[in-house]
């Protein structure tokens, strides 16, 4: 790879089509479409649904980043994957691979939704975009979905593909302030949490969602291939400096994910079921049949995963929780939290009964012994104000969250 500067921007140098040769790693190490914005910050980047992602940004630290999505706004380019389902039988298909019944989305809307292994266990998540009647994204989280979609495909009439589309985060309290300022035309109405919605911007039509992973207030957008990626991305980097916005990696949300109890692929294997996860709410026991659903009535109904509040220190993943010195459960995610100024960990307990109000030790990432407390989740805002406009107060870093 070479760097070449060119319009303030660093991107890869044009090879001359008679010297280029085939890039096998080219398939599965997947630049997005806006990581010019990153090159000049001399980014480490991770794999992410074989997309590059970037994991450090020298130009900010883990906490800058945790305040900017907190006070200001960030933008952040993912390395989710939306998969495409279409076709006369793509509710019906949909419905028998997702836990959750597609049927309940209104087209211009999205959901959560997972997908599951036959004896229940997670396979991955991700939210769902309505588009059409016949035509679905699924932008999943790291997992390899398309092989197993096409492998209960035969008996329908869908289509699997991957439409190349980009996803790029922009969230927190002024991430409304940059919508409103770069699209071309009226601001989208309605426009509630969830909502899809078509913009102009740049002269563009684009794909939005009120959607986001970090709990704060925020929108999506969606570069598909017809479009002039840098003429956006410029656009909304433009409007978004005058705001405060801050470029960011995957940093930017660990904490915040964490306090929020969003998951991620370190907090559930292909033995949890979303009953161990927490996430029975979300089930649709009374669709006629889904993949996983005959394991699951089976299942223990009870959630083993809570959040931990850690004094003074950062909890070690694995099995690292103990009670009495009888280990009694595993740190699937910890991190330190700026507002909360504690450690914060999502935890599964060996034990249900277990939960929110029991004390522990853990051990640290140095090494040490803590003491800590399991706690609901998320750790602040059980509402969801903040996520939907309802609550704009923005914390202040010297004023510490007392709980």
């Amino acid at each position: 790879m070479h760097k070449d500067i060119k319009n303030k921007h660093y991107t890869i140098k044009a090879i001359p089509r008679e010297d280029r040769r085939p890039i096998e790693l080219s398939s599965i190490m997947k630049p997005h479409p806006l990581s010019y914005m990153e090159l000049p910050f001399e980014p480490e980047y991770s794999l992410y649904n074989n997309r590059m992602t970037p994991e450090r940004l020298n130009h900010v630290t883990d906490d800058e980043q945790y305040w900017a999505v907190r006070q200001k706004v960030i933008l952040r380019n993912t390395g989710e994957f939306p998969v495409e389902i279409s076709g006369p039988d793509a509710e019906r298909f949909a419905n028998r691979v997702f836990a959750r019944d597609v049927s309940r989305i209104n087209k211009g809307r999205c959901a959560y939704n997972f997908v599951l292994y036959h004896h229940g266990g997670m396979i991955t998540d991700g939210v769902m975009l309505r588009l059409a009647t016949d035509r679905f994204w699924m932008t999943q989280a790291e997992g390899e979905l398309i092989k197993w979609y096409m492998a209960h495909a035969h008996e329908f009439d869908v289509t699997i593909s991957d439409p190349n589309v980009w996803v790029t985060q922009v969230q927190g309290p002024r991430s409304m302030d940059v919508l409103r300022d770069v699209i071309d035309g009226d601001f989208p109405d309605p426009w509630r949490y969830f909502d899809i919605a078509t913009v102009s911007i740049a002269g563009q039509n684009i794909i939005i969602t009120r959607t986001g992973f970090s709990n704060e207030l925020g929108w999506e957008f969606y570069l598909q291939p017809e479009h002039d990626t840098e003429k956006i991305g410029d656009r909304i980097w433009d409007i978004g400096k005058r705001h405060g916005m801050m470029l960011t990696g995957t940093p930017v949300f660990r904490a915040r994910r964490i306090e929020a109890g969003l998951l991620t692929q370190a907090d559930f294997d292909s033995t949890t079921t979303p009953f161990d996860l927490g996430l029975g709410h979300f089930l649709h026991m009374d669709k006629p049949d889904f993949i996983g659903k005959a394991a699951l009535e089976k299942a223990d109904k009870r959630c083993r995963t809570f959040g931990m509040r850690v004094r003074g220190g950062v909890a070690d993943r694995g099995r690292t929780i103990s009670i009495d010195g009888d280990i009694v459960g595993l740190v699937c995610s910890s991190t330190w939290s700026p507002y909360q100024k504690c450690g914060v960990a999502l935890v599964r307990a060996d034990n249900p009964e277990l939960g929110p109000g029991i004390e522990a030790n853990v051990i640290g990432t140095d090494g040490n012994t803590y003491s800590a407390q399991l706690c609901k989740l998320p750790m602040y805002d059980a509402e969801g104000d903040i996520v939907r406009g309802k609550n704009t107060k923005v914390p202040d870093e010297a004023d510490p969250w007392l709980g």
